[in-house]
């Protein structure tokens, strides 16, 4: 008995550190890494969140059905995100360059109103320890405070939830 009380106290203390963890890797800084924007213009990724309010980074490709799904769902409600906490979204494409010139006409003929940036090389996905697309991260004062893998419709209203709790905050 003493065993299975000391085994599930083990348990207990290595689940703690283990959020211990993810916080402290949610709470990271953004790494400088310069990709290009979709008009071609150089961006140091460290200055993307220099926002006054919550910036949204979603990883994506325009292969990635889930990846497209999450950012038409984000464009539905972009502005009123906007208006209501001053989020701010950036999109990241991580197609290769093969795939690259594809991205411009595929965001305009969504009319996707919010950041799209390139990152051919994968470099900034790398650096942000992304493994699959959609990856999504929330930023707020230059700190990652949230970071979501994968996409389900609903996964916005904690989103929003969250971006509710951040601009009280403020």
């Amino acid at each position: 008995m003493t065993r299975h009380i000391l085994a599930l106290v083990t348990v207990f203390a290595v689940a703690a550190t283990m959020l211990t963890g993810q916080e402290a890797q949610q709470a990271s800084t953004i790494p400088t890494v310069k990709i290009k924007s979709v008009s071609g213009e150089m961006v140091n990724t460290a200055e993307i969140t220099q926002h006054t309010g919550p910036v949204i980074v979603s990883f994506w490709a325009t292969w990635c059905k889930p990846c497209i799904q999450e950012l038409q769902t984000y464009h539905g409600i972009y502005d009123e995100w906007k208006q209501k906490y001053g989020a701010k979204l950036i999109a990241v494409s991580i197609d290769d360059s093969r795939n690259a010139q594809k991205v411009a006409p595929f965001i305009k003929s969504r009319n996707w109103q919010y950041d799209v940036l390139l990152d051919i090389n994968q470099d900034f996905k790398r650096a942000m320890n992304v493994n699959n697309v959609p990856h999504t991260f929330v930023i707020m004062n230059g700190k990652v405070v949230f970071s979501h893998a994968a996409y389900t419709a609903g996964d916005e209203e904690e989103l929003e939830e969250l971006l509710k709790k951040l601009s009280v905050k403020e």
